[in-house]
C-alpha cells in the first residue's frame, strides 16, 4: 500500500491534538504588527487577540511561498509516496497558487484541493482525508472523495464588527457599510464559490448565533448531520453558547472547539463566533 502524507494549512484551525492523532503537516500563514512578523501558531490565540487589542493599526497577513510548500513536500516525499495538500478557499487567499507552483517545481506525485472554505470547514475536510487514509483508500479515491465532501460540509459564524473584513480586502458579498452604520451582526456563509455572502443579519450576537442554528437546519436539505466543529476569536463565552445550542438542535456532539487562529483573526477580529457541519 501507497504511504499518502497528508497537508494543510494554519488557516484550518486544526488543534495541536488533532494534528498529532491524524498525522497533518501544516504550513504556516504569516501575520505581521507593523515592522515584526510571526508564523501562524507561533503566537497563541491569546497572546495574538492580546497584541491585537492593543495595536494602533491593523496587522497584515502573508501567504506561504512556493518555496515553503516546496521545501514541505520534499522532506515529506522522503517518507511518503503521494502527498494530498488541501488548503483554504482561492477566493480568499493566494495559498492554493503558491501550493501548485511548488508542486510544478517537484516530480513527486502531489495532489493540490482547493477546500473552497475556510478555517474548521477546511478542518474537517482534512480530518476525512485522514480518515480515508486509515481506511486504506487510494490517493485518487480520496481527492475525488472530497470534492463530494465539499459540497457537504456548511461553514457559517458571525462578526461583532465588520471592520476588520472591509479593511483586511476579504468582504466578499457581505454588506458592509449600511450594517456597520445599524450594528447589525450579520451571519456570513462560505458560498460554494468560496467567498462570503451574507446568509442572514440580526441585531445582535445572540440573535446572531441563534441565526447559525436556524441557518444549519434550512441548510440541511433533509440530509443527516455527521460531524459539527465550533470556533471563536476571544469570545469564549459566546463560543461556548452557539456549541450547546447547535449539540442540542443537531443532536450531535462536537468533534472540534477552539480558538480562531492569528491569520483568520486578523480578517474576522474579536468577537467572531461560527462553526461547521458536515453532512451525509
Amino acid at each position: 500500500m501507497k504511504k499518502i502524507a497528508l497537508v494543510t494549512d494554519s488557516t484550518a484551525d486544526l488543534t495541536e491534538e488533532i494534528q498529532k492523532k491524524y498525522n497533518i503537516h501544516v504550513v504556516p500563514l504569516k501575520v505581521r504588527f507593523k515592522d515584526k512578523e510571526y508564523f501562524d501558531g507561533e503566537l497563541t490565540s491569546e497572546e495574538f487577540y492580546k497584541k491585537l487589542e492593543k495595536a494602533e493599526e491593523l496587522p497584515a497577513t502573508s501567504q506561504p511561498s512556493p518555496e515553503d510548500f516546496a521545501n514541505m513536500y520534499r522532506k515529506l516525499l522522503k517518507d511518503y509516496d503521494e502527498i494530498i495538500s488541501i488548503h483554504i478557499s482561492s477566493g480568499l487567499s493566494g495559498t492554493v497558487n503558491a501550493a501548485h507552483l511548488a508542486k510544478q517545481s517537484l516530480d513527486g506525485k502531489i495532489h493540490i484541493v482547493d477546500s473552497k472554505t475556510i478555517s474548521l470547514g477546511i478542518g474537517l475536510m482534512v480530518t476525512e482525508a485522514a480518515r480515508n487514509i486509515s481506511e486504506g483508500l487510494n490517493a485518487l479515491q480520496i481527492v475525488e472523495g472530497l470534492s463530494k465532501v465539499r459540497k457537504n460540509i456548511e461553514t457559517l459564524f458571525t462578526l461583532n464588527t465588520l471592520e476588520y473584513l472591509q479593511k483586511g480586502g476579504r468582504i466578499g458579498k457581505v454588506q458592509g457599510v449600511v450594517g456597520a452604520l445599524l450594528n447589525i451582526k450579520p451571519v456570513i456563509r462560505v458560498g460554494d464559490d468560496g467567498i462570503y455572502h451574507t446568509y442572514k443579519k440580526a441585531r445582535s450576537q445572540e440573535r446572531a448565533l441563534n441565526g447559525i442554528v436556524q441557518a444549519f437546519k434550512e441548510l440541511a436539505r433533509g440530509r443527516k448531520y455527521v460531524r459539527l466543529a465550533v470556533a471563536h476569536g476571544a469570545a469564549h463565552q459566546a463560543g461556548i453558547y452557539l456549541k450547546e445550542a447547535l449539540e442540542n438542535a443537531l443532536q450531535l456532539k462536537t468533534s472540534i472547539f477552539t480558538q480562531v487562529g492569528p491569520v483568520i483573526g486578523a480578517h474576522t477580529g474579536p468577537g467572531t463566533v461560527g462553526a461547521a457541519v458536515q453532512f451525509e
